[in-house]
């Protein structure tokens, strides 16, 4: 499988990384418009490849998206990043139009590719390459999903730890839907389970809550930390969907897809549980949430169409 990866920062190199030493692509592309950026990062990474044990090509260029022709999967983290004190919906004015120019150019070359979006604000994002490609909604996918819930795992097991559990990330079920956004993402404490039995069990109400409102802030505190937006966990993230198309793992994960009646709601990209596979989305799971899960993705889905409106300005 060839994968090409748009945007070598450090969210798209380390997409690059990770597929590469995953081992299951053929090629993976790094593609950026600075000049050198790519390549010098293909070729670090390529030199890990004997230590690493890793077969798969990394190859880098500067803005020729010829070289990217054929590609089975795209990853587009183009755009910029944030900075401390900054929400990603504040990006949409530069980012939409970069987006909008690299998805043109990847489908020109890559027409039957299935794209994975990273670029924030994520969901809108999502929503403008769909609305603006017109494809099939299975094979845009949002970025997001992922790595909310990875970040709402560690929270629980930090939780858990300092109840007295033995919890590490691995040990723990959790799932966070809704919009790819500080305050409306919905962590789904209804869910969320500790080796199989219900985190509720084991922590208190506040302790739940302080893990909720951790994750909902996760981006936010790592940006203000490391002084731009983080990139282990986000790359690593997209790069795990990519895996699951590659090798048709039909995995349930919560992804950023547009609806269209499912949930109740229609004309939208937003984050639910979906089966991915060689198709990309599959099929979009519906789950019971919680009154009071409903009414924050109810909020969340609001959001979200609020941010899709200034689609339009933006690309003016």
């Amino acid at each position: 499988m060839k994968v090409t990866v748009v945007g070598s920062g450090n969210v798209g190199a380390t997409v690059a990384n990770v597929l590469a030493t995953k081992g299951f692509a053929s090629e993976v592309v790094l593609i950026d418009i600075k000049e050198g950026l790519s390549e010098g990062k293909a070729m670090d990474i390529m030199q890990t490849s004997h230590m690493l044990n890793f077969d798969t090509t990394v190859i880098g260029v500067t803005n020729d998206y010829a070289a990217t022709a054929g590609s089975q999967v795209v990853v587009v983290t183009s755009g910029i990043p944030r900075k401390p004190g900054m929400t990603r919906e504040q990006l949409i004015g530069t980012n939409a139009k970069i987006v909008k120019s690299v998805v043109d150019q990847i489908l020109a070359h890559s027409p039957e590719a299935i794209l994975i979006i990273v670029s924030n604000p994520m969901d809108a994002m999502t929503y403008l390459t769909l609305k603006d490609t017109k494809l099939p909604r299975n094979r845009i996918i949002g970025q997001g999903g992922m790595l909310d819930s990875s970040r709402f795992r560690y929270y629980l097991a930090e939780a858990l730890k300092e109840a007295g559990y033995p919890a590490t990330p691995t040990d723990i079920d959790g799932m966070v839907v809704g919009g790819h956004a500080d305050k409306t993402m919905v962590p789904l404490v209804s869910l969320a389970t500790y080796r199989g039995i219900p985190v509720t069990q084991f922590l208190s109400e506040e302790a739940i809550q302080k893990a909720v409102e951790a994750t909902k802030v996760g981006g936010a505190t790592c940006t203000k930390l490391l002084g731009t937006s983080a990139w282990y966990a986000p790359g690593a993230a997209a790069a795990a969907l990519v895996e699951a198309i590659a090798l048709d793992a039909k995995k349930l994960i919560p992804c950023c897809v547009y609806l269209d009646g499912e949930y109740g709601e229609k004309d939208l990209c937003i984050g639910v549980p979906v089966i991915l596979g060689k198709n990309g989305i599959e099929k979009i799971v519906e789950v019971e949430f919680s009154e009071a899960e409903k009414a924050k993705f109810a909020e969340s889905v609001a959001a979200a169409r609020e941010v899709n409106s200034k689609i339009g300005d933006a690309l003016k």
